[in-house]
């Protein structure tokens, strides 16, 4: 008789746990981004520490500025199909899989964070600057960030994580 293990599903492959983490998550990435267009002067730098900043200003594209000349509502579509299609990955994805699960996690966080400004100012509030004296980084947010972990993690997943033989 062969005895065997059951890995234990991670947090997030539970419905409860990941839908938790969203909603704190976004309900963060709302509070900052209030605090910031209240209390940041626009498109004015304050210096944090040396080659850091905050800087607030408006993107009306995707993460990082992208897509910025595109159509509101496209952008609104685009996300709302990478929210799904994370979903549905997320669904499909193995429960012991921790590492995928929280960057799926974090993905999904990141893109609702975008959308709710989106919806709610027409634009994303973005307010982190890294720069030196001849170089500066795109400005971003919370969830910007939270888009990029989230796809760290599953690119580790990916890595790290030796894959089941399937049957």
């Amino acid at each position: 008789m062969t005895e065997q293990t059951h890995a234990r599903p991670a947090l997030f492959s539970r419905p409860a746990p990941i839908l938790f983490f969203i909603v704190v998550a976004v309900l963060i990435d709302q509070a900052v981004k209030i605090a910031v267009d209240h209390y940041l002067p626009l498109q004015e730098a304050v210096p944090v520490v040396p080659m850091l900043a905050l800087y607030r200003t408006y993107n009306l594209g995707v993460a990082f500025s992208m897509l910025s000349g595109m159509d509101g509502w496209f952008i609104v579509g685009m996300r709302l199909i990478i929210v799904a299609f994370v979903i549905w990955l997320w669904y499909r994805t193995a429960k012991d899989r921790w590492i995928a699960h929280l960057g799926y996690a974090l993905i999904i966080a990141g893109a609702i964070g975008n959308l709710v400004d989106r919806f709610a100012y027409g634009h994303v509030i973005d307010y982190i600057l890294f720069y030196t004296e001849s170089w500066s980084f795109a400005v971003f947010n919370l969830a910007d960030s939270f888009i990029t972990i989230g796809a760290g993690c599953v690119i580790l997943d990916e890595l790290l994580l030796p894959k089941k033989a399937s049957r």
